[in-house]
């Protein structure tokens, strides 16, 4: 099968080509490289922006069967400070996407959403149903990003599934997102420099491992779950304070963070049910937090380690 990855350089779509060329499909990859730099061998990279009008005259070409839609804004922050840059990348962006695979013809989209769809959610975990209350630019790109998609199926019968993601962590990540504290405690950590934790550590958030999730989209690929929003997570909450604890462990490094003001805007609690995507894909998450933190450090002891 012939699938299109769009940031497919970054953290999440790096780690998804790996899945799908070790499954045995062919990868275009899509990517400005601008925030990530993990290009894979063995994949057609096309180097553009994800709203270049271009990218569906060169899908009519190369005819992809499946496009998973990772490329994305992906910083609330940078998003309220920059609210049409953010609306560029992921609205204009998303609906280029979309007219990419109208004009190649093709049979799915996998869509990328965010948990900050949600807002401050009424009961935890949050269903894939529970009502949509972005509070940022970001998550309301994310909302329009999956109206969009409905209305490609409705109008042209191209079949979609809505992916919507935890905080996701492990090797190749990066400080920003909302899961990039696993990144920042995790450098910090190993060159000794201290840590902050902002509030009074009780924050909570549900973090998934990246290989858990490149398994849901791969899943997501086929007949299953079209038209559905489908949670990716664990249902678990960690609190700031536990995660520093378990990644310092991980380090083998004090488990000592300096505690900062709370952020304004942050969320208290977030996690995701992730009970129908299970039902839908067959999915579970299976990697616990111990161990994919222990892999995460791991991963960024070796790429901070001097070559010799």
């Amino acid at each position: 099968m012939l699938t299109l990855v769009t940031g497919a350089a970054g953290f999440i779509g790096s780690h998804l080509v790996d899945r799908l060329l070790a499954d045995g499909h062919d990868v275009i990859g899509v990517d400005d490289m601008s925030s990530g730099a993990n290009v894979r061998s063995g994949v057609e990279l096309w180097e553009m922006d994800v709203a270049d009008p271009a990218l569906a005259e060169r899908a009519a070409a190369r005819r992809p069967e499946v496009v998973f839609h990772l490329a994305a804004q992906v910083s609330v922050r940078v998003s309220v400070g920059d609210p049409l840059g953010d609306a560029r990348t992921n609205v204009v962006g998303t609906a280029n996407v979309l007219e990419a695979a109208r004009a190649g013809g093709a049979r799915k989209v996998v869509f990328t959403s965010s948990c900050a769809v949600y807002g401050v959610p009424d009961a935890l975990p949050v269903p894939p149903d529970a009502e949509l209350r972005p509070a940022s630019p970001y998550a309301a790109s994310k909302v329009a990003g999956e109206v969009y998609a409905g209305m490609y199926r409705q109008l042209h019968g191209i079949d979609f599934t809505t992916l919507t993601l935890a905080n996701v962590y492990g090797p190749r990540q990066t400080p920003e997102g909302e899961a990039g504290v696993v990144s920042i405690f995790t450098d910090a950590l190993l060159a000794g420099r201290p840590t902050r934790v902002f509030g009074d550590g009780t924050q909570t958030r549900d973090y998934v491992y990246v290989g858990d999730v490149v398994d849901a989209f791969a899943r997501a690929a086929g007949e299953a779950g079209g038209g559905l929003r489908l949670n990716v997570g664990t249902g678990l909450q960690t609190t700031d304070r536990e995660l520093h604890a378990l990644v310092a462990e991980a380090a083998g490094a004090p488990d000592d963070p300096e505690f900062a003001p709370p952020r304004l805007g942050d969320l208290p609690a977030m996690a995701v049910d992730p009970r129908r995507t299970g039902e839908a894909l067959g999915w579970k998450p299976a990697v616990g937090l111990p161990e994919g933190l222990a892999e995460t450090v791991a991963w960024a002891r070796e790429r901070n380690t001097p070559r010799t």
